[in-house]
C-alpha cells in the first residue's frame, strides 16, 4: 500500500486535485513530474510547476518540474523522455489537465471549444499514448483519468454541452484503453467526486465562497487516487470510481476531515449518476454545472 519509488506523470498539477495527489505519492516518497503550462505566477491562480516541485519535495518526494503544454506533441514527448531520463521510467500517468466553459451552444465560441478538446479529450489521449510504452515496462502501471462516469443523460449536455463532450472525451479513453492494454496489465480508470471539491475552478466559475464553502478538501481525491494506484493493475481497470466509495471500500466511515468548515449539506459535482448518491449516506444538495 505504498508508493514509495514509484514514478507518477502528471498533466497539470500546479494546484488543486493534481497537485493534492502528487503530494500525497510525495509522502510515500514517490518520484513525480509536474508537466503543466503554469511557469510564472497567476494573478488570480495560486502555484507554479516550480512552487508544486518544492511542496512535493518538501513532503518527501523527488520532483520534475517541465514546461509542458499538453497540446503540443513535441513537448509532451520532450516531458516524458525527461521523466524516464530523470528517474528511469514511469509507473502511472495522472491525466489531471483539464479546460472548462460551463457555456450553451450559442454562447460557446469556437476557440474555446477548441482548448476544451485539445486538453481534455485530445490531451488525454496524447498524454496517455506516450506513457503507456514506458508503462509497459512497470511492475504495477496505472493511468487514472480525473473524468466523470458515462452517465449519457441529456441533463449533462444541455447547459454545456461542449463541455461535457470534452470531459466525456477523457472517460472514453478509460472505456477504450482499457480492454486494448488489458493483456499489458495496465489499469485504465477514471476518479471523479461525489461532492463539489474547493478548487480556484470552484472558486472562480462554479459558485465562489458560498460553493466552496459547501465542498469537500482536495484531500479526499488525493486519498482515494492513492487507494487506486496501489491496487494491482491487473485486478483493477476499467472502472469509473467516486471518490468516497473507493475510501468506503478501504473502510473510512468519518468524512468530516475533508470538509471541516460544512455547516450543513455538501453540494453535489455534476455528472455523478444517481446510483452513486444513493449508496453515500453524504447529505448533498443540487449539483454545481
Amino acid at each position: 500500500m505504498s508508493l514509495k519509488g514509484k514514478t507518477m506523470f502528471i498533466s497539470g498539477g500546479s494546484r488543486g486535485i493534481g497537485l493534492a495527489i502528487a503530494l500525497r505519492a510525495a509522502r510515500d516518497g514517490a518520484n513525480v513530474t509536474i508537466a503543466a503550462k503554469t511557469a510564472e505566477p497567476h494573478p488570480k491562480l495560486p502555484g507554479t510547476i516550480y512552487t508544486a516541485a518544492e511542496e512535493i519535495e518538501a513532503a518527501g518526494g523527488q520532483a520534475l518540474p517541465v514546461l509542458c503544454d499538453i497540446r503540443e506533441e513535441a513537448q509532451v514527448a520532450d516531458a516524458v523522455e525527461k521523466t524516464v531520463a530523470r528517474f528511469g521510467g514511469i509507473d502511472i500517468c495522472l491525466n489531471n489537465a483539464s479546460a472548462i466553459q460551463l457555456t450553451g451552444t450559442l454562447e460557446t465560441d469556437m476557440k474555446r471549444y477548441d482548448l476544451m478538446n485539445q486538453i481534455n479529450a485530445r490531451g488525454t489521449f496524447l498524454v496517455s499514448k506516450m506513457c503507456i510504452p514506458h508503462l509497459k515496462k512497470a511492475a504495477n502501471p496505472h493511468i487514472l483519468n480525473l473524468s466523470p462516469p458515462l452517465d449519457m443523460a441529456a441533463k449533462w449536455f444541455k447547459d454545456h454541452v461542449a463541455y461535457t463532450m470534452a470531459k466525456f472525451g477523457m472517460s472514453m479513453c478509460t472505456l477504450g484503453m482499457s480492454e486494448e492494454f488489458r493483456k499489458d496489465g495496465i489499469a485504465v480508470n477514471s476518479l471523479w467526486p461525489l461532492t463539489a471539491i474547493d478548487t480556484a475552478a470552484v472558486r472562480n466559475l462554479l459558485g465562489g465562497a458560498t460553493v466552496a464553502a459547501m465542498s469537500r478538501l482536495p484531500d479526499i481525491m488525493a486519498d482515494a487516487a492513492h487507494a487506486i494506484l496501489t491496487r494491482p493493475s491487473r485486478e483493477c481497470t476499467g472502472n469509473f470510481f467516486i471518490d468516497e466509495l473507493v475510501l468506503r471500500e478501504t473502510g473510512v466511515t468519518d468524512f468530516s476531515i475533508y470538509s471541516p468548515g460544512a455547516k450543513g449539506p455538501l453540494a453535489a459535482d455534476f455528472f455523478v449518476p444517481d446510483e452513486a448518491f444513493k449508496a453515500s449516506p453524504t447529505k448533498v444538495v443540487g449539483a454545481i454545472g
